[in-house]
């Protein structure tokens, strides 16, 4: 009785409902990213040392054959910036479920879960929200990235935009399905560890498949299922105003398959997040 009830105050709703409440958790969202300058700050500290420091020491020692996107040999820094750019993404996504593991303690997101508003929505609408503020951080990356001679085709800064977009949402997506069965603050850290440095480094962020291949086959064939690879490809190719069309249709199943999952996870009477039997978190 109580979903039929719902259904039909969800459905009830205007599209003028519906963008002011996308509007106030997007507003939401982009106040606390702005509150938290260390966060933005850190966003970027991470990559430019990759950049910087680790991109300069295996320059003369990790040669880039000529391979696609590409047309010419290049340099390293050039080849792992896309990477770059994906852990700047793949970071904030994680970050992003660390604030919504934060509201459901603290009580915020539990008040906004039980609005009359359909679940799915209020999910998509905080995963394009933290998506957002992950674009915004990767185009700082890229301005800094300009002044050391990281310079794609002028084109490429707008045809990305669409792969950036659908990689954060496939990203933040996971880490809103990851963040669903977690209890305690505390615990965020350590089961972040088992995601996000297995990802990163068995992609193809740091060094390509082929070399992956000839060392380990068995990683490569890891490293072609990691979704965060397609990922990468998907924002290497647009960068350079190509498409990938593998990736993209790995990183846009991915995508779908984690947002139902979250909205599974979320859904108290089916999910993982399951309130105990005073109402509280256990």
């Amino acid at each position: 009785m109580t979903a039929v009830v719902t259904n039909d105050r969800s459905a009830g709703f205007s599209f003028a409902q519906y963008l002011t409440c996308m509007n106030g958790i997007v507003w939401r969202e982009g106040l606390r990213f702005v509150h938290q300058r260390e966060r933005f700050i850190s966003a970027l500290v991470r990559p430019l040392v990759w950049l910087f420091i680790f991109a300069a020491g295996f320059r003369q020692v990790l040669g880039i054959s000529i391979i696609p996107p590409y047309e010419t040999y290049i340099p390293y820094e050039v080849y792992i910036t896309p990477g770059l750019m994906a852990m700047i993404q793949l970071f904030n996504g994680m970050q992003s479920s660390l604030s919504m593991v934060y509201d459901r303690e603290m009580g915020n997101m539990r008040t906004l879960l039980v609005s009359p508003l359909p679940r799915w929505y209020l999910l998509f609408c905080k995963l394009l929200a933290g998506t957002a503020v992950s674009v915004l951080q990767v185009y700082a990356f890229l301005l800094i990235a300009w002044f050391w001679d990281i310079e794609p085709p002028p084109i490429g800064y707008l045809t990305v935009l669409p792969a950036l977009a659908l990689s954060g949402l496939m990203l933040g997506a996971l880490g809103m399905l990851i963040s669903s069965g977690i209890r305690q603050l505390e615990n965020f850290a350590g089961v972040m560890n088992f995601v996000i440095f297995p990802m990163f480094f068995a992609s193809s962020a740091l060094y390509p498949l082929w070399r992956v291949q000839e060392g380990s086959p068995l990683l490569y064939y890891v490293c072609l299922a990691n979704p965060f690879t397609h990922a990468i490809e998907l924002i290497r190719f647009a960068l350079y105003g190509k498409m990938n069309w593998v990736s993209l249709a790995v990183v846009g199943g991915c995508t779908v398959a984690f947002m139902i999952g979250a909205m599974f996870a979320y859904d108290p009477s089916r999910g993982l997040s399951r309130r105990s039997p005073a109402g509280g978190e256990t």
